[in-house]
């Protein structure tokens, strides 16, 4: 059995499953927010229940916020900022006596999608999440990639490509820099676009909404939008050329973008012909948890 811990910073799920990928467990609770010690506890809770009401010993993967830095051992990066500058990986292997294993959320979510989702047989995915934040994760061969720094497939943190007069230097990001491709894609990003055009407050789904109901200026908005996330991606499939980009994440609910986004990333890849496609999910919101389940093997044992 394959154990799977989606720690957000709203609620910590888990996931059992069998050998072959099928669900026998799941269970959402709400975070501690802002408590360490709590969180851990919440984790080992859920993991030792899940044991016992199925009767076996689990491998554990787990999705964070953040990546584990290879310098120190502490986690990085994470916007839920209670967990930085922590050993998060040796005080869960502590507390459930046992080697884990852990990635970021993008690095789950395509590997989820990659393993058994809408990228299922492809050579090369790039996973993308676009919701409160913009991550992205790479699997290649069936083999999730991290590198030596522990960030591949973090492009949120690279500046937005070809920009226009107006967007420079851009937002400030919370890394330090401005502009961000993080501070454009995205969720408060859309709606910071649309604020600054129109003085109006919306989020991301209500925008959308407005754009499927004939607003003008939901439209411009939205293919403001389009074209960014088509330069941003364009680098990508110059560096990488994967054979599928999976687009996930709330702002990824946006129909239109799998339509425009192709469309307009043929004018900034460099290529003739572009047949990279772009995709939803097919787990969508469960391909985080399904994804720290897969970062062992089905056939491991749990030490």
């Amino acid at each position: 059995m394959r154990v799977g811990v989606d720690l957000g910073g709203t609620k910590i799920e888990i996931v059992a499953l069998d050998a072959g990928g099928r669900e026998l467990l799941r269970r959402r609770v709400v975070t501690p927010a802002g408590d360490y010690a709590g969180t851990l506890h919440c984790i080992a809770t859920l993991v030792q229940a899940a044991e016992h009401r199925l009767g076996c010993r689990a491998t554990v993967g787990i999705c964070t916020p953040g990546a584990i830095s290879p310098a120190n051992g502490l986690l990085k990066n994470s916007n839920s900022v209670c967990l930085n500058g922590r050993p998060l990986l040796s005080d869960l292997e502590r507390s459930l006596q046992r080697p884990l294993r852990i990635a970021n959320d993008a690095d789950c979510f395509a590997l989820s999608e990659a393993t058994d989702g809408a990228a299922r047989g492809a050579a090369s995915v790039f996973g993308v999440i676009v919701g409160t934040g913009t991550g992205g994760g790479l699997v290649i061969g069936g083999q999730l990639l991290a590198g030596p720094n522990a960030i591949a497939g973090e492009w949120g943190h690279n500046p937005l490509p070809w920009p226009h007069d107006d967007e420079r230097p851009g937002a400030p990001c919370y890394c330090g820099k401005h502009g961000c491709i993080e501070t454009w894609l995205s969720g408060p990003g859309l709606a910071r676009d649309y604020l600054n055009t129109t003085g109006v407050v919306l989020d991301a789904g209500a925008i959308a909404q407005r754009d499927r109901q004939g607003d003008a200026a939901a439209a411009a908005c939205l293919m403001r939008y389009g074209d960014r996330m088509a330069r941003a991606l364009a680098t990508v499939i110059n560096l990488l050329d994967p054979e599928v980009i999976v687009l996930g994440g709330g702002v990824g609910n946006i129909g239109r973008l799998y339509h425009d986004v192709p469309r307009l990333w043929e004018a900034y890849v460099f290529s003739d012909r572009v047949d990279t496609r772009l995709v939803k999910p097919l787990h969508g919101d469960s391909s985080g948890v399904r994804g720290a389940a897969c970062l062992w093997p089905a056939t491991a044992s749990p030490a």
